[in-house]
């Protein structure tokens, strides 16, 4: 919108060029360009960049803004008109995946807006639902009746089928019912709602011999119809066709009903205005040595941030753009705080108890590096705490619009291991996931038992209805190249991985959808 006017007898020829920065990197590689529109400072470009979404990943993105003036393909041949830059988090996290940035570039000029719009590609997730029955099926056992089955198979590009579904076999029947099953629509049909979908149709044998009663074809479209009537199918068996004179059929299928339901992604309800509440906790304990000493995990360099510092950065500069306020409560636990020395699990950073809320990660690395100059490192490591404090928080808000992240970084062994299973157990049923970040040598073992990956955490007889905790020991993401941006990228991806997961969960459970955005 309104950009620069470069050409001198008419208006600007606008072409947007992607560059996609190369992940741990200063480098950005071309990704694509829309089409030229001409004579115009207000286009609306067709064209559009698939992009691959990770949640757990930084991916930033540069749009550069060219005046075409010339045959030549390479852009710096063209007037440069702008540049934004912007995370793929940002337009996600945005509301209605709608962002709107300024141009920037031009000395002494204003160069407009950029509008960016992101959806993502349904990639067919629907879930169909279908019963059959068949009557007077073909007699084919000597003794009994048959005993039938359906195989459904889904045709391919080449004109090849793939089966994709057996029903079970229903016993000594011409006129079985099979039991409704549920099938993914890409299985079905890869997407493609007109492509053909075969049904055989067979008697069962002990000895795997099946003997084919007939077949017939259909659609996903057509199938989709019996939503509104029952679908009557004639099984044909074309070998008796061509023998006998008066064939008619081999009996027939009806489709007695057929349901669709969508499975929503995490996508879906960042897009419906579900917010991410990011909360941060911070070990406050004396095992970490004293913060002014070289040896200190809390020791703060002129060169370097320290190893709390590095993963609250990793973790929080993604996560940040899921929050519209940009506001983040952060707490420290296991030190004696000032006015009194009273040992405290959960003081605000910003020694404010009314509103721990700090504004940004920059702000919650300011408040971080204030705590250490005026409170007493001391113990013990108690998470339980700060976990009921963000679990209480989540309790208040729980239609689906807000989902709570707790980030805790610790150096070591919790003392408190009863009271933490109980916490976690109780916040399992609540919108709310824990990150916990292990820096320093210690062992973790305790850490494993509550991430739940191998067995689900339990407390007192009662198990976590989901399982909401991560945990990753901060010295597997030190590498000696000393590329500290790939490190911190690859300790986001790690920790960040499962929580589209663990919010789909919750969302499940309750049967909360996801909000339809505005169009």
């Amino acid at each position: 919108r309104n950009l620069l006017d470069m050409d001198t007898f008419s208006k600007s020829d606008p072409v947007v060029v992607l560059f996609v920065q190369v992940s741990g990197s200063s480098e950005w590689k071309e990704f694509g360009r829309t089409e030229v529109i001409d004579n115009t400072l207000n286009p609306d470009f067709v064209r559009k960049f698939i992009l691959d979404y990770y949640f757990e990943e930084k991916q930033n993105l540069r749009f550069d803004v060219y005046n075409v003036d010339s045959k030549s393909c390479s852009a710096l041949k063209q007037d440069f008109l702008g540049q934004a830059f912007v995370a793929l988090g940002e337009v996600i996290g945005s509301q209605r995946g709608r962002l709107e940035r300024p141009l920037t570039g031009v000395p002494g000029k204003r160069c407009g807006t950029i509008l960016l719009l992101a959806e993502e590609l349904s990639n067919c997730r629907d879930i169909v639902t279908m019963q059959l029955c068949a009557n007077k099926l073909d007699k084919k056992d000597f003794f009994g009746k048959s005993d039938p089955f359906l195989v459904f198979y889904r045709s391919n590009e080449d004109g090849t089928f793939t089966i994709c579904h057996k029903t079970e076999v229903v016993k000594n029947t011409l006129n079985p019912v099979w039991q409704p099953f549920t099938i993914p629509v890409r299985a079905l049909c890869n997407g493609d709602y007109d492509r053909t979908v075969k049904i055989d149709v067979y008697d069962w044998d002990r000895d795997g011999s099946h003997d084919f009663i007939g077949e017939f074809a259909t659609s996903y479209r057509e199938l989709s119809r019996a939503q509104s009537q029952f679908t009557v199918y004639e099984v044909l068996n074309p070998r008796k066709k061509c023998k006998k004179k008066k064939y008619v059929n081999s009996g027939t299928v009806t489709l007695l009903s057929f349901s669709v339901e969508s499975e929503f992604t995490f996508v879906d309800y960042i897009r419906g205005g579900t917010q991410l509440n990011f909360t941060v906790a911070i070990d406050f304990t004396a095992s970490n040595g004293l913060p002014s000493q070289p040896t200190s995990l809390h020791y703060v360099s002129p060169y370097q941030l320290s190893a709390y510092a590095l993963a609250l950065k990793a973790v929080g500069e993604i996560i940040q753009d899921y929050d519209s306020d940009k506001l983040f409560p952060a707490y420290g636990f296991g030190a004696k705080v000032p006015p009194d020395g009273k040992i405290s699990h959960q003081f605000p950073l910003n020694n404010n108890v009314e509103n721990p809320s700090c504004a940004g990660i920059e702000g919650v690395l300011e408040s971080y590096l204030q705590s250490l100059r005026t409170v007493q490192l001391y113990g013990p490591t108690n998470f339980a705490p700060v976990i009921n404090q963000v679990a209480g928080t989540a309790a208040q808000v729980t239609d689906g619009s807000q989902y709570h992240v707790l980030l805790i970084i610790t150096d070591g062994v919790i003392s408190d291991m009863l009271q933490t299973k109980e916490a976690i157990v109780t916040a399992s049923s609540l919108p709310m996931s824990i990150i916990i970040v292990g820096v320093g040598p210690a062992e973790f073992e305790a850490m494993e038992e509550l991430d739940g990956d191998e067995v689900r955490l339990s407390s007192r007889g009662r198990y976590a209805e989901r399982d909401i905790v991560q945990f990753v020991p901060f010295r597997d993401y030190v590498d000696n190249s000393s590329n500290q941006v790939l490190s911190m990228a690859r300790l986001a991806k790690d920790v960040l991985a499962e929580i589209p997961e663990q919010l789909l969960s919750y969302m499940k459970t309750r049967d909360i959808k996801p909000r339809r955005a505005d169009p």
